[in-house]
């Protein structure tokens, strides 16, 4: 099957961050701005109003880095994972899907980008460092520092280690959950997130798991 251009001889390009899921941008591409975001890793689209091939954050320097283009199964729709540089959008936000659309249609800008649900949980939890301790779980969490963290981290982590060996499907998740907002606050206090804990996972991705522990014990 080839590419499904449309009559102007372009296709439109979903770029989608690799790491945490959002949608960054919506763009077209011709079969020369494909073929050039192929052969150099960065995102290149083409400009109807200007009628020219541009590459994404060529001022800004927000590029797109790109690490695959898959069509969909109608071949007329382009899917680019991609590391974005800076923000994406035009606007200076990170992703250009902000206004959300009510039930009677009018669109409502709204203070964040939409993004998958862990991103949502994240940006809750630095939310809860604003609120009061004897309000939210999660303050009392950072209030107490990485001892207190720690230490429902190592309980929920020996938790899982029980259901996994002995409990139920519904209980090995429960535990999981737990788990994993646990870590998340701690990489909150830390002010680190889980999109970089993605992408160490990815940079590991090449290299086997011997040699990914050997080159940390040097």
């Amino acid at each position: 099957m080839q590419l499904q251009l449309n009559e102007q001889g372009l296709i439109p390009a979903v770029a989608q961050d690799r790491f945490d899921g959002q949608i960054r941008m919506v763009a077209w591409m011709s079969q020369e701005s494909l073929a050039q975001t192929l052969a150099t890793g960065q995102a290149t689209f083409f400009s109807r109003s200007r009628g020219k091939l541009w590459l994404k954050g060529e001022s800004s320097g927000n590029v797109l880095r790109v690490h695959s283009v898959t069509a969909d199964c109608d071949a007329d729709t382009l899917l680019l994972l991609v590391e974005p540089a800076g923000p994406s959008c035009h606007t200076g936000r990170p992703s250009c899907f902000f206004q959300r659309i009510a039930a009677d249609g009018t669109l409502h800008e709204e203070p964040y980008e939409m993004t998958p649900f862990l991103g949502e949980l994240e940006r809750t939890i630095e939310e809860r460092q604003a609120s009061t301790a004897d309000k939210s779980y999660t303050r009392s969490l950072l209030d107490g520092g990485i001892t207190k963290i720690g230490g429902k981290i190592r309980e929920e982590a020996g938790e899982l280690v029980e259901a996994l060996a002995n409990e139920s499907d519904q209980r090995v998740l429960s535990e999981s959950a737990d788990l994993l907002f646990h870590v998340l606050v701690g990489l909150r206090a830390r002010g680190l997130g889980l999109r970089e804990v993605v992408r160490t996972l990815a940079d590991r991705a090449q290299q086997s798991g011997h040699a990914e522990k050997s080159s940390r014990k040097a």
